[in-house]
């Protein structure tokens, strides 16, 4: 067996067995994700005999099959090498900060399927067996163990409207300044202006990527890979230098139903990946929403297949805001009706819905915390410096905005009441 190396080393009482973070290296080379026999040999004997098993040519006989191609090439200490200069750490079950209550939805839906492979169909569904992950490499200073609890996927079509995205970043930002993490694939289109509009509202976001956190895929958002690992999380059941495949889009979009505590669709062709998504949180049995759009585009074919429940897939439940989502989700909608403070948070309602629609894009370009000047409202907005200009002494005396010498941001009675 192997051992650690450079800034990956355990220590401390929490930390986890140099051996058991090395076996969980070599074993996130050598198997393919939501491999089943694997997950299942190392569930049985745990990961360092699993290992020290595969490396003898002595583990069940689907085992040796699923890590024949890599195992006698498989290097774990240049893989924890290379997550180390790349600042990436390697969470494994057996940390202290694994996300067990996101997981166990996986774990319950992989015994389920334990059962059938083992009574004979023993093929791999092309679309992503919903199997818990062997492990996780991150980048980033976001806790994931109480991910799944305040958390809601936001997904979409790539090739995605004005419409979309506009939608997108709004329940995104104003989830986000809820409070809620936005967990997404960092994809173009839905994923990426979810992504943003998190950032852009201080809040907590994940992405969670189909390849090696080493290279940002697609090439054109790196700079928001990075913009998320400042403040948030990247997540990846491939170690460095993997290159993002077909099958592991799919695979990973179990994952992301999976830290989610519901996931909404924003816009999907007929034939998209996000459906791929729904039909893991269908099997996970979280909360599956989508967003109605124009019936003249085929963005929202998907989205409406989903929300007549089409294909077994669904019904979702269909969404327009922000309150709709935090009313279906449980936990994450504390605080936003009823009880103490509830008429606050209705009377700021009430105004914000009383706002004609360019000052509300104004509104929605401002920050939660950091002051912003007014070119930066308007591209987050999506509105012109001249609306921007406008708005902001309206959005100011009506108590929504405060200013200063450094701009203009959300009030501070405005956000106690979001």
């Amino acid at each position: 067996m192997g051992g650690l190396s450079g800034g990956l080393t355990a220590d401390g009482p929490d930390a986890v067995d140099p051996d058991v973070l090395w076996a969980r290296a070599f074993l996130s080379r050598v198997s393919e994700p939501t491999n089943i026999p694997v997950w299942d040999f190392v569930r049985r004997v745990g990961p360092v005999e699993a290992v020290d098993a595969i490396r003898a040519a002595t583990a069940p006989p689907d085992v040796l099959d699923a890590t024949a191609s890599r195992r006698a090439t498989a290097d774990p200490d240049a893989d924890l090498e290379a997550a180390d200069r790349c600042g990436v750490r390697l969470l494994v079950p057996e940390s202290p900060d694994w996300p067990h209550f996101a997981m166990a939805a996986l774990e319950h839906a992989a015994l389920e399927r334990l059962k059938t492979y083992r009574t004979g169909t023993r093929t791999h569904r092309e679309s992503g067996e919903e199997i818990p992950p062997l492990a996780l490499w991150a980048r980033g200073p976001l806790d994931l163990a109480p991910i799944g609890v305040r958390s809601v996927g936001i997904v979409g079509s790539r090739a995605s409207t004005a419409y979309g995205e506009q939608v997108s970043s709004d329940l995104a930002y104003a989830l986000a300044s809820a409070g809620v993490v936005i967990v997404s694939g960092g994809a173009y289109g839905i994923d990426a202006a979810a992504h943003r509009a998190a950032l852009a509202a201080e809040g907590e976001t994940v992405l969670v990527s189909a390849g090696g956190l080493d290279r940002p895929y697609p090439p054109g958002n790196a700079s928001l890979f990075a913009r998320v690992a400042e403040t948030g999380l990247l997540l990846s059941e491939s170690p460095p230098g993997c290159a993002p495949q077909r099958r592991r889009f799919l695979t990973r979009n179990r994952l992301i139903a999976a830290l989610s505590t519901g996931t909404v669709i924003v816009e999907a062709a007929r034939r998209s990946g996000a459906r791929n998504t729904a039909a893991h949180c269908i099997a996970l049995q979280r909360t599956l929403m989508a967003v109605p759009g124009p019936v003249t585009s085929p963005m929202s074919i998907g989205c409406h297949g989903l929300i007549r429940g089409d294909g077994g897939l669904g019904p979702a439940l269909l969404v327009g805001s922000a309150a709709d989502v935090l009313a279906l989700v449980g936990s994450a909608g504390e605080g936003l009706s009823g009880g103490e403070g509830g008429g606050a948070v209705t009377d700021v309602r009430a105004e914000l819905d009383d706002l004609d629609p360019a000052a509300r894009k104004v509104f929605e370009g401002l920050a939660a915390r950091r002051f912003a000047r007014p070119d930066e409202i308007g591209a987050r907005g999506g509105v012109s410096a001249l609306e921007v200009i406008r708005a902001l002494p309206m959005l100011e005396l009506a108590g929504l905005v405060e200013s200063s010498d450094a701009g203009y941001r959300i009030a501070g009675r405005v956000r106690s009441a979001r």
